[in-house]
């Protein structure tokens, strides 16, 4: 295996998909750095590189290169035949990842589809041995063409199937998210770029099992534990996937009920290796794949992980008002997990509001559609109206709050605004 980096200095990212190649099984033999200030439309990099690269491919008696960068379906099928190996591009490179390490029937499924989305750009690559006429007149379609057809329809039908799969999980998905916003716990998401130690900080936290390990897209498929020692009450934790740069957009678009873990959350999580250099850098690509899911506008707390490293003593930030903004601790050592718990508490405070409200008999219509959501514990009427013990999460209640019921419109705003002072 050859792997290539069309970024040329940034020892980071050089470093990343070193351990991209691994985390596939790859077995690194050597790498050929290239600064690509306007791609070559033949082979992305120069002719001069691409010989050079030819050389070592060669020399070593690799069989795979690793690119990483983009390629274009062209760009790859010329660099094939010019270096006489497989050629795989980042993109591929990922899904290949993510087809080794998911384990639950909905993520299976989501993969498959990236993938098939992806291969269908280059599905000519296939059946170039076979293309030996051309023209457009009946009897001159050449064996080639009319299999390369046949195999887009049979992969553009799998493709619809598995839409349609993935849309049932989808519905099942939303019913049980409903459900569980009416009658479960306030729910965090542990969010963060890969191998920043979301798993590891899950396991400390949950005394759970979640396989922690040091490598990228350790864990692919989100799993769910009860989270204990809040001054809130208990809420739910999940550990979801690991973030990427250049995450293959096909697989983000797929992965959005995977992710809804994230996108549904009463309160994220994001977990950044505080060692490392680029944190920054890495947490602004955290926070461009969740406003790509559609969970841009979450709560978020920082958590400032492997402190440690940096010989730093866990502590807790706020910001003016005196709320938690973020924890410095380290999850293998322990330090700073009260911290971490008393912040979430904090900010979940107020998630559930058990309070009584009282309608006009001219609202029935929010009336409905309270008991609907199954907001309503009980209630009882007078010559004034109604009185309904409200016993639901806020998050559920806001978006009714918006909907408008006329004059009444502004009741259960204002009872929600009384409720939280």
């Amino acid at each position: 295996m050859l792997p290539y980096s069309g970024k040329g200095a940034d020892v980071r990212r050089a470093q990343e998909f070193t351990e991209l190649a691994r985390s596939a099984g790859a077995e690194i033999l050597g790498s050929v750095h290239a600064r690509v200030e306007a791609p070559n439309p033949k082979f992305y990099i120069g002719t001069g590189k691409a010989d050079q690269l030819q050389a070592q491919v060669r020399d070593l008696g690799a069989d795979l290169v690793l690119v990483d960068h983009a390629l274009t379906p062209v760009q790859e099928r010329n660099l094939e035949k010019h270096l006489s190996a497989r050629v795989i591009d980042r993109a591929a490179l990922i899904l290949d990842i993510f087809a080794q390490r998911a384990q639950s029937h909905e993520g299976k499924l989501e993969v498959e589809l990236a993938q098939l989305k992806y291969i269908a750009t280059r599905l000519v690559r296939g059946w170039t041995h076979l293309e030996r006429q051309r023209g457009g007149a009946i009897g001159l379609r050449g064996p080639g063409e009319t299999q390369l057809e046949t195999d887009r329809r049979l992969l553009q039908k799998r493709v619809e199937q598995l839409q349609k799969r993935i849309g049932k999980v989808g519905v099942q998905r939303d019913q049980q998210r409903r459900a569980r916003l009416r009658n479960t716990l306030p729910r965090v998401a542990l969010v963060g770029y890969t191998n920043a130690g979301k798993s590891t900080l899950f396991n400390a936290a949950t005394r759970g099992e979640v396989l922690a390990a040091d490598r990228l897209f350790a864990t692919l498929d989100p799993t769910v534990r009860r989270l204990e020692g809040l001054a809130s009450g208990p809420a739910v934790l999940a550990d979801t996937v690991g973030f990427i740069r250049e995450l293959p957009h096909d697989l983000v678009a797929a992965f959005r009920a995977t992710l809804s873990e994230a996108r549904d959350a009463d309160l994220l999580l994001h977990v950044v290796d505080a060692a490392d250099s680029q944190r920054d850098v890495l947490a602004g690509v955290v926070d461009g794949v969740l406003a790509e899911i559609g969970a841009g506008d979450v709560p978020q707390l920082l958590v400032f992980n492997k402190v440690d490293r940096i010989d730093l003593t866990p502590r807790l930030d706020r910001d003016a008002e005196g709320r938690p903004t973020a924890v410095w601790l380290s999850a293998a050592r322990g330090g700073g997990l009260g911290l971490l718990r008393q912040a979430i508490g904090e900010r979940l405070s107020g998630h559930r509001v058990c309070a009584e409200l009282r309608l006009p008999p001219r609202a029935g219509r929010l009336r409905a559609r309270l008991i609907e959501l199954g907001a309503v514990k009980g209630e009882r009427y007078d010559a004034d109206g109604w009185q309904l013990d409200i016993d639901a999460p806020r998050k559920l209640l806001l978006p009714l709050a918006g909907e408008g019921h006329g004059e009444d419109d502004h009741l259960l705003r204002d009872w929600l605004d009384a409720a939280s002072a």
